[in-house]
Protein backbone atom coordinates (compact mmCIF):
# COMPACT_ATOMS: atom_id res chain seq x y z
CA UNK A 1 0.00 0.00 0.00
CA UNK A 2 1.33 3.42 -0.97
CA UNK A 3 1.40 6.54 1.17
CA UNK A 4 0.28 9.89 -0.27
CA UNK A 5 2.54 12.81 0.50
CA UNK A 6 2.90 16.45 -0.51
CA UNK A 7 6.36 17.39 -1.72
CA UNK A 8 7.77 20.57 -0.22
CA UNK A 9 11.09 20.36 -2.11
CA UNK A 10 11.99 19.62 -5.71
CA UNK A 11 13.08 15.98 -5.98
CA UNK A 12 14.51 14.85 -9.31
CA UNK A 13 12.57 11.93 -10.71
CA UNK A 14 9.75 12.30 -8.22
CA UNK A 15 8.22 15.78 -8.49
CA UNK A 16 8.35 19.44 -7.45
CA UNK A 17 6.87 21.54 -4.67
CA UNK A 18 3.11 21.14 -4.09
CA UNK A 19 2.93 17.88 -6.07
CA UNK A 20 0.90 14.99 -4.62
CA UNK A 21 2.78 11.74 -5.03
CA UNK A 22 2.47 8.21 -3.79
CA UNK A 23 5.52 6.51 -2.31
CA UNK A 24 6.35 3.46 -0.25
CA UNK A 25 5.57 3.94 3.46
CA UNK A 26 9.14 3.09 4.47
CA UNK A 27 10.60 5.60 1.97
CA UNK A 28 8.34 8.35 3.31
CA UNK A 29 8.91 7.47 6.96
CA UNK A 30 12.67 6.91 6.81
CA UNK A 31 13.75 9.50 4.21
CA UNK A 32 11.20 12.06 2.99
CA UNK A 33 9.78 13.09 6.36
CA UNK A 34 13.09 13.20 8.32
CA UNK A 35 14.77 15.20 5.51
CA UNK A 36 11.76 17.58 5.36
CA UNK A 37 11.26 16.89 1.69
CA UNK A 38 7.56 15.99 2.04
CA UNK A 39 4.67 16.11 4.44
CA UNK A 40 1.75 13.68 4.90
CA UNK A 41 -1.39 14.42 2.89
CA UNK A 42 -3.83 15.62 5.56
CA UNK A 43 -6.60 18.22 5.74
CA UNK A 44 -4.36 20.63 7.63
CA UNK A 45 -1.44 20.22 5.23
CA UNK A 46 -3.64 20.77 2.19
CA UNK A 47 -3.90 24.43 3.19
CA UNK A 48 -0.14 24.74 2.63
CA UNK A 49 -0.40 23.75 -1.01
CA UNK A 50 -1.05 27.29 -2.25
CA UNK A 51 2.03 28.58 -0.45
CA UNK A 52 4.10 25.77 -1.93
CA UNK A 53 2.82 26.53 -5.40
CA UNK A 54 3.76 30.18 -5.07
CA UNK A 55 7.25 29.26 -3.91
CA UNK A 56 7.56 26.83 -6.80
CA UNK A 57 6.62 29.52 -9.34
CA UNK A 58 9.23 31.88 -7.89
CA UNK A 59 11.89 29.20 -7.98
CA UNK A 60 11.16 28.24 -11.57
CA UNK A 61 11.20 31.89 -12.69
CA UNK A 62 14.56 32.37 -11.00
CA UNK A 63 15.96 29.24 -12.65
CA UNK A 64 14.70 30.35 -16.04
CA UNK A 65 16.32 33.79 -15.74
CA UNK A 66 19.59 32.32 -14.45
CA UNK A 67 19.78 29.69 -17.18
CA UNK A 68 18.92 32.23 -19.89
CA UNK A 69 21.76 34.47 -18.74
CA UNK A 70 24.13 31.50 -18.53
CA UNK A 71 23.15 30.41 -22.05
CA UNK A 72 24.08 33.84 -23.47
CA UNK A 73 27.45 33.76 -21.72
CA UNK A 74 28.32 30.17 -22.61
CA UNK A 75 27.57 30.70 -26.30
CA UNK A 76 30.55 33.13 -26.43
CA UNK A 77 33.04 30.72 -24.84
CA UNK A 78 35.41 28.14 -26.28
CA UNK A 79 36.32 25.32 -23.93
CA UNK A 80 39.78 23.89 -24.71
CA UNK A 81 40.34 20.25 -23.80
CA UNK A 82 43.82 18.76 -24.17
CA UNK A 83 44.24 15.05 -24.75
CA UNK A 84 47.03 12.60 -25.50
CA UNK A 85 47.30 11.10 -28.95
CA UNK A 86 49.38 8.49 -30.71
CA UNK A 87 51.81 9.01 -33.57
CA UNK A 88 48.92 8.60 -36.01
CA UNK A 89 47.02 11.48 -34.38
CA UNK A 90 44.31 9.27 -32.85
CA UNK A 91 43.13 10.04 -29.33
CA UNK A 92 43.68 7.81 -26.34
CA UNK A 93 40.18 7.42 -24.90
CA UNK A 94 37.43 9.98 -25.51
CA UNK A 95 35.93 13.23 -24.21
CA UNK A 96 32.69 12.74 -22.27
CA UNK A 97 30.09 15.09 -20.78
CA UNK A 98 31.80 14.65 -17.42
CA UNK A 99 35.11 15.82 -18.94
CA UNK A 100 33.43 18.92 -20.37
CA UNK A 101 31.72 19.69 -17.04
CA UNK A 102 35.07 19.45 -15.23
CA UNK A 103 36.78 21.77 -17.74
CA UNK A 104 33.95 24.32 -17.50
CA UNK A 105 34.50 24.43 -13.75
CA UNK A 106 38.29 24.57 -14.09
CA UNK A 107 38.53 27.16 -16.89
CA UNK A 108 35.49 29.39 -16.29
CA UNK A 109 34.32 28.50 -12.76
CA UNK A 110 30.95 27.39 -14.18
CA UNK A 111 29.28 24.59 -12.24
CA UNK A 112 27.04 22.63 -14.58
CA UNK A 113 25.40 19.26 -14.13
CA UNK A 114 26.88 16.87 -16.69
CA UNK A 115 23.36 15.62 -17.45
CA UNK A 116 22.66 19.02 -19.05
CA UNK A 117 25.54 18.47 -21.52
CA UNK A 118 23.98 16.54 -24.40
CA UNK A 119 26.35 14.30 -26.38
CA UNK A 120 25.06 11.83 -28.93
CA UNK A 121 28.33 9.95 -28.43
CA UNK A 122 31.70 10.65 -26.78
CA UNK A 123 34.12 12.85 -28.75
CA UNK A 124 36.95 10.82 -30.28
CA UNK A 125 38.40 13.28 -32.82
CA UNK A 126 40.58 16.36 -32.50
CA UNK A 127 39.28 19.73 -33.61
CA UNK A 128 36.30 21.95 -32.85
CA UNK A 129 32.91 20.57 -31.84
CA UNK A 130 29.58 22.27 -31.15
CA UNK A 131 27.99 20.77 -28.04
CA UNK A 132 24.32 21.23 -27.17
CA UNK A 133 23.52 22.25 -23.60
CA UNK A 134 20.01 21.68 -22.25
CA UNK A 135 20.12 24.08 -19.35
CA UNK A 136 16.36 24.27 -18.72
CA UNK A 137 13.23 22.77 -20.28
CA UNK A 138 12.83 26.06 -22.12
CA UNK A 139 16.50 27.11 -22.46
CA UNK A 140 19.20 25.54 -24.64
CA UNK A 141 22.62 26.77 -25.72
CA UNK A 142 25.67 25.69 -27.72
CA UNK A 143 29.20 25.43 -26.36
CA UNK A 144 32.25 25.33 -28.60
CA UNK A 145 34.69 22.65 -27.50
CA UNK A 146 38.16 22.60 -29.04
CA UNK A 147 40.02 19.32 -28.55
CA UNK A 148 43.78 19.52 -29.11
CA UNK A 149 46.70 17.15 -28.62
CA UNK A 150 49.37 17.51 -25.96
CA UNK A 151 51.61 14.92 -27.64
CA UNK A 152 54.55 16.57 -29.46
CA UNK A 153 54.91 15.70 -33.15
CA UNK A 154 57.43 12.93 -33.94
CA UNK A 155 60.96 14.07 -34.77
CA UNK A 156 61.93 13.77 -38.47
CA UNK A 157 64.01 10.73 -39.34
CA UNK A 158 67.45 10.89 -40.96
CA UNK A 159 65.94 9.74 -44.26
CA UNK A 160 63.45 12.63 -44.16
CA UNK A 161 66.19 15.12 -43.35
CA UNK A 162 68.28 14.03 -46.38
CA UNK A 163 65.36 13.45 -48.73
CA UNK A 164 65.45 16.74 -50.74
CA UNK A 165 68.68 16.02 -52.63
CA UNK A 166 70.87 15.87 -49.51
CA UNK A 167 70.88 19.60 -49.12
CA UNK A 168 72.56 19.47 -45.77
CA UNK A 169 75.92 18.01 -46.98
CA UNK A 170 75.90 20.24 -50.08
CA UNK A 171 75.47 23.30 -47.93
CA UNK A 172 78.43 22.21 -45.83
CA UNK A 173 80.58 21.73 -48.96
CA UNK A 174 79.52 25.08 -50.29
CA UNK A 175 80.47 26.64 -47.00
CA UNK A 176 83.90 25.07 -47.25
CA UNK A 177 84.26 26.35 -50.81
CA UNK A 178 83.38 29.85 -49.69
CA UNK A 179 85.92 29.56 -46.89
CA UNK A 180 88.57 28.41 -49.38
CA UNK A 181 87.70 31.28 -51.70
CA UNK A 182 87.94 33.65 -48.78
CA UNK A 183 91.41 32.34 -47.93
CA UNK A 184 92.51 32.78 -51.53
CA UNK A 185 91.11 36.29 -51.59
CA UNK A 186 92.96 37.14 -48.38
CA UNK A 187 96.22 35.70 -49.77
CA UNK A 188 95.73 37.65 -53.00
CA UNK A 189 95.21 40.80 -50.98
CA UNK A 190 98.42 40.13 -49.06
CA UNK A 191 100.33 39.67 -52.33
CA UNK A 192 98.87 42.91 -53.65
CA UNK A 193 99.96 44.73 -50.50
CA UNK A 194 103.51 43.33 -50.81
CA UNK A 195 103.66 44.31 -54.47
CA UNK A 196 102.56 47.80 -53.49
CA UNK A 197 105.30 47.99 -50.88
CA UNK A 198 107.91 46.98 -53.49
CA UNK A 199 106.54 49.59 -55.86
CA UNK A 200 106.84 52.24 -53.18
CA UNK A 201 110.46 51.18 -52.53
CA UNK A 202 111.29 51.27 -56.23
CA UNK A 203 109.96 54.83 -56.45
CA UNK A 204 112.64 56.12 -54.05
CA UNK A 205 115.49 58.10 -55.77
CA UNK A 206 118.57 56.01 -56.45
CA UNK A 207 121.78 56.85 -54.65
CA UNK A 208 124.17 59.10 -56.46
CA UNK A 209 127.23 57.20 -57.75
CA UNK A 210 130.41 57.64 -55.80
CA UNK A 211 132.86 60.20 -57.15
CA UNK A 212 135.54 58.56 -59.15
CA UNK A 213 138.89 58.76 -57.37
CA UNK A 214 142.02 60.05 -59.19
CA UNK A 215 144.26 57.23 -60.28
CA UNK A 216 147.28 56.70 -58.10
CA UNK A 217 150.71 57.57 -59.67
CA UNK A 218 152.75 54.54 -60.59
CA UNK A 219 155.27 53.51 -58.02
CA UNK A 220 158.98 54.11 -58.79
CA UNK A 221 160.97 50.98 -59.34
CA UNK A 222 163.17 50.04 -56.42
CA UNK A 223 166.91 50.45 -56.83
CA UNK A 224 168.80 47.33 -57.50
CA UNK A 225 170.87 46.56 -54.43
CA UNK A 226 173.39 44.52 -56.42
CA UNK A 227 174.57 47.68 -58.30
CA UNK A 228 176.09 49.06 -55.16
Amino acid sequence: MKTEVILIQNIVGLGAESDHVKVAPGYARNYLFPQRLAIPLTGANKRRIEVLRQRRAEREAHEFNSMSELARGISKLTCIIKVKTGDDGKMFGSVTSGTIADELKHQFDISLDKRKIHLDHPIKNLGEHDIELRLHPEVTSTLKVHVESTTPPPAPTEAEKGAPGERGPRTEKRGRRFEARGDKTEKGAEKTEKAGEKTEKSDKPARAPREQRAPRPPREPKADKSAK
